[in-house]
């Protein structure tokens, strides 16, 4: 009798696994996974941010035994020493925004250090190839 793989498994053959690996996303939003510190302190910051709690059909990794998420519920995964992290999404827009003012906030300091010292003495040049 012949038998058949139901599933891809991974071999131990030191293939990397995508353990922090999302699922079902929606390509509008950009999805990180936040750890859950100081009672919920860190996901409340970043919800405050814009990112909110995805809690729709999403799932985090490879497949697993694990117990199923009821519908509603935060989709949460153990990242080890007791931790748990929540998955949080934010608008693609909006991270696009956040991210073009940070980008700002390094070209600024950069251009500080460019050119002649305060001081008169040296001169700093930054290249940037890729």
């Amino acid at each position: 009798m012949e038998s058949k793989r139901k599933a891809y498994r991974a071999g131990l053959d030191g293939g990397k696994r995508g353990r922090l690996t999302v699922s079902n996303k929606d390509p509008n939003f950009v999805y990180r996974i936040v750890n859950d510190i100081d009672n919920g302190a860190r996901v409340a910051e970043m919800q405050e941010r814009g990112y909110e709690v995805v809690t729709h059909n999403t799932k985090i990794g490879e497949k697993r035994v694990d117990l199923p998420k009821q519908e509603g519920s935060p989709t949460q995964i153990s990242v080890g020493g007791g931790m748990k992290s929540v998955l949080m999404r934010i608008k693609k827009e909006w991270y696009d925004e956040d991210r073009a003012a940070k980008d700002r906030e390094i070209d600024e300091l950069e251009a500080s250090y460019k050119g002649p010292m305060a001081d008169g003495y040296g001169k700093v040049t930054i290249d940037q190839k890729g």
